[in-house]
């Protein structure tokens, strides 16, 4: 059976998939693998490469999405199958670049968690019974990470290049998946992924933002298991 390495978002780490590793670990090996170490996105997917099986279903959600996408571009022979999760294939907005530079001198001058809590928790979920447990969860796995992470996730993110011409040249089967609440990532841009690939499958979540592994997690799982059945 396939291996299928997960990608994880900015400032998350494993347990971003938490739900979907009790799931489908069972009858499949699950890689993880940790964007921390590493200010390019390319050099981000070496990495991932490097440790990753010879083949293997690849799945990344938001930053983990950016770093699978370019990971099909630079090793596509070695990627079975493709799921793209709350993620943009697109360079990064220059106004959203602008925001960068402050961010990081915050983080780096000893106020990370100020820029989680005002500047980027609030983007990420809908209005749920469980939000504050994942906002809080988002926190835990962000202060975990550090500073000097969210500074090399911040440069990766923002240098980018666009990677459209790389999703027209995918031809395994492939799932777009997003929260239909996604203001980060919305809607509009995973058709836009949909129509890049062909054959793609476009699934949208009500009740779900930018965190549907979590605030999803069964519809999720779902879809990602008719996808590895595909």
């Amino acid at each position: 059976m396939t291996p299928l390495v997960l990608l994880p978002g900015m400032m998350c780490d494993a347990r971003l998939f938490g739900p979907q590793i009790a799931a489908l670990g069972q009858r499949r090996a699950l890689h993880l693998a940790a964007l921390t170490e590493h200010a390019t996105t390319a050099d981000l997917a070496r990495a991932v490469l490097a440790a990753a099986p010879p083949r293997f279903a690849l799945a990344g959600l938001s930053m983990g999405g950016i770093i699978a996408i370019e990971i099909v571009h630079q090793a596509p022979e070695r990627v079975e199958r493709l799921a793209l999760l709350d993620t943009n294939p697109r360079a990064e907005l220059p106004e959203v670049q602008a925001r960068r530079a402050p961010q990081m001198e915050k983080a780096r001058t000893g106020h990370l968690r100020a820029v989680m809590r005002d500047e980027m928790k609030p983007n990420y979920l809908v209005e749920s019974p469980d939000k504050q447990r994942i906002l809080d969860l988002c926190m835990e796995m962000a202060m975990g990470l550090g500073p000097e992470v969210f500074v090399r996730q911040s440069l990766a993110l923002r240098d980018r290049p666009d990677r459209q011409e790389t999703l027209r040249g995918v031809t395994v089967p492939t799932l777009v998946l997003c929260g239909q609440e996604d203001q980060l990532c919305p809607v509009e841009r995973h058709r836009l992924m949909h129509d890049l690939v062909p054959g793609s499958r476009l699934e949208i979540l009500p009740g779900a933002a930018h965190l549907p592994t979590l605030e999803q997690p069964l519809a999720t799982n779902a879809a990602l298991a008719r996808w590895l059945e595909e």
